[in-house]
């Protein structure tokens, strides 16, 4: 797994993390932090897909 991917999956789960305190304490800053988990899943997304297109590239080109 790309290293760009991990580490946009750990900013998700603590993202969701700080979403679910922010408004467990009746915080709306949490809406925030929601966003901020949607951003950071769609990026890990890209990257693992991105990852993937390249290996098959290189695969055809290899053989």
């Amino acid at each position: 797994m790309p290293r760009l991917a991990l580490m946009a999956l750990a900013v998700c789960a603590l993202a969701v993390a700080a979403a679910v305190v922010s408004f467990v304490e009746g915080s709306f800053v949490g809406i925030v932090w929601v966003l901020l988990a949607g951003i950071s899943s769609n990026m890990a997304w890209f990257y693992l897909r991105k990852a993937k297109l390249e290996r098959a590239q290189q695969a055809e080109t290899a053989g």
